[in-house]
């Protein structure tokens, strides 16, 4: 942004100098004046509105180069300060935020657990996670609830009503009773 407001005030300040009563007195304006003269344009209304039309104009944006690798420092520095990791914690609070968040990195998230899946080490640090006594316990708690219980009944039932089962087994009882009268 600086190299922007650089490149725009040399001209301006080329054009003022030339410009100036000062130099057709044969009188020679010095930079401090100059530079307090630009400044003061500046800071009127229409300065700041000039500069914003230059700025925002096709033209301009095409010929604006942003240099990749300034942004993405800035935004690793940003991030990576307390000051940024302080402004995390608090966004994150927010529901809305928070889900807008989730929702953009959804497909990052899901190639990094599947490349995750593939590591050696991670399928180790997963299977000890898996194998720990508390979680056992967990997970054991959870399936001898009410709520389990009734699920899980609901599933049996649903999958004795499928007829896919239904001919299985079928299909299941009829050969085991044709081997149990082959061997009689």
């Amino acid at each position: 942004m600086k190299k922007i407001i650089v490149l725009l005030l040399i001209p301006l300040c080329a054009a003022l100098a030339a410009c100036s009563g000062n130099a057709a007195m044969g009188g020679q304006t010095d930079y401090n004046q100059t530079k307090k003269m630009v400044i003061d344009i500046l800071k009127t209304d229409e300065g700041k509105k000039a500069l914003q039309d230059i700025i925002t104009s096709d033209d301009m944006k095409k010929n604006l180069v942003i240099d990749q690798a300034y942004v993405k420092e800035t935004i690793e520095k940003t991030l990576t300060s307390q000051k940024g990791m302080d402004f995390w914690k608090e966004s994150m609070k927010d529901p809305k935020f928070a889900e807008a968040v989730a929702k953009s990195m959804k497909t990052e998230n899901k190639a990094l657990l599947k490349s995750l899946m593939k590591d050696p080490d991670y399928q180790a640090m997963m299977i000890d996670v898996l194998k720990d006594p508390v979680y056992e316990k967990e997970v054991r708690n959870m399936l001898k609830s009410k709520e389990m219980r009734k699920t899980m009944q609901s599933v049996v039932v649903d999958t004795f009503n499928d007829p896919l089962f239904k001919a299985k087994m079928e299909d299941s009882l009829r050969k085991a009773a044709k081997e149990t009268d082959g061997k009689k």
